[in-house]
């Protein structure tokens, strides 16, 4: 899997494009700040966009998705329970006293055991919430890697003091469904560098027990 990341000014997200070898297409993971940047890459090396896949559905994390399906028609995946969220862009962006181009609907529903098949991968959906409710992570076992959003940082979590957080249920997440990936799985997170699930459950101090992670 050939991934390139975009770091966005201002909120420092990650987003990523991710495509395998010859197939011509990609997907965008969360389009942040750098949507030109994102188009500009595409371009330069004749890829087509298959979709965009939403891990949750904070602002940084589809600021860019306005542009990009725009430019592409490529389209957007997003897990219900974020719905919400999403159509209030416009007020999210009104608390960092921004203007944002309102995002056009949101085609499919991901849910829980999905499977998608998209750029020459298959993408396994995993519902974790806790950082926001309709959060999910996609998980590529081919590439031993995953893109987990805000759920788990290298030496942190997500927060959880937004509305629809749940500190509980974000660390039920992350044990249930992120240190279950095979150790050595890269993940890739929505903000700061890719880290792996079993240096986050050795060293992680929100997960590691003797640390009082004691959820994990």
């Amino acid at each position: 899997m050939n991934v390139e990341t975009f770091v966005a000014p201002g909120f420092a997200e990650n987003a990523y494009l991710a495509w395998a070898d010859n197939s011509g297409t990609a997907v965008a993971v969360d389009p942040g700040g750098l949507a030109a940047d994102m188009l500009d890459y595409l371009n330069a090396r004749e890829l087509k966009l298959a979709a965009v896949l939403l891990t949750h559905a904070h602002i940084d994390h589809f600021e860019g998705v306005a542009p990009i399906v725009r430019n592409t028609g490529a389209p957007v995946f997003l897990h219900p329970d974020d719905d919400i969220l999403y159509r209030n862009a416009a007020v999210q962006a009104a608390q960092f006293g921004m203007r944002i181009e309102l995002p056009p609907p949101w085609d499919h529903r991901l849910a829980h055991g999905q499977t998608l098949e998209l750029a020459g991968l298959s993408f396994e959906v995993r519902h974790v919430p806790g950082h926001s409710p309709g959060h999910v992570l996609f998980y590529v076992a081919s590439a031993a890697a995953a893109f987990v959003g805000d759920v788990v940082f290298q030496g942190s979590i997500g927060r959880t003091d937004l509305p629809g957080g749940n500190f509980q249920q974000l660390i039920a997440s992350i044990r249930e469904q992120v240190l279950t990936l095979p150790c050595g799985t890269t993940l890739y997170s929505g903000h700061g560098p890719a880290t792996t699930v079993d240096r986050e459950r050795d060293t992680n101090p929100f997960l590691v027990p003797d640390f009082e992670g004691r959820f994990a």
